[in-house]
């Protein structure tokens, strides 16, 4: 298996637009100013066709979006979904660090930007506006991944 990828931070590179990040729930409801705020803490990355970005289990400390290209997601092996332009993934680790939950592995090139803990959590704690949406759209997911399993 190879490792995450890690040659693929672009330095200088402006974040994702408002446009994509409005589209993700964890960010939804943020005004236009404090996604452009957001937009700024995020690192383009770049994964070739077969890197793998996340291994389930290891440790995590980053957030990512996908602004084009695809991606598998595998729990224990097995193929679980794919993600494309849009999607988004590690978003638990942007509030606990915890282990990965799957491995992500790009199918195609892949152009995300990622967001790390050590960057997304002082946005938090300087601006209530950003933090109580994030708590309601965690514990959203956190119904929705109950209820799937009923």
């Amino acid at each position: 298996m190879q490792r995450p990828g890690r040659a693929g931070l672009i330095p200088g590179v402006a974040g994702p637009s408002v446009e994509l990040l409005q589209k993700i729930p964890l960010f939804a409801g943020l005004a236009p100013r404090e996604l452009e705020r957001l937009s700024g803490s995020f690192k383009e990355r770049m994964f070739n066709a077969g890197d793998t970005v996340a291994v389930e289990g290891e440790g995590a400390a980053g957030f990512f979006v996908i602004e084009s290209g695809e991606a598998v997601v595998a729990i224990g092996g097995e193929e679980r979904g794919r993600l494309g332009p849009g999607d988004y993934f590690g978003d638990v680790a942007l509030i606990d660090m915890g282990s990965r939950t799957a491995t992500v592995t790009a199918e195609s090139d892949l152009h995300c930007y990622g967001l790390t803990f050590w960057d997304f959590r002082p946005l938090v704690e300087s601006d209530a506006r950003i933090a109580w949406p994030r708590l309601q759209a965690m514990a959203q997911r956190l119904r929705d991944a109950e209820a799937a399993t009923d």
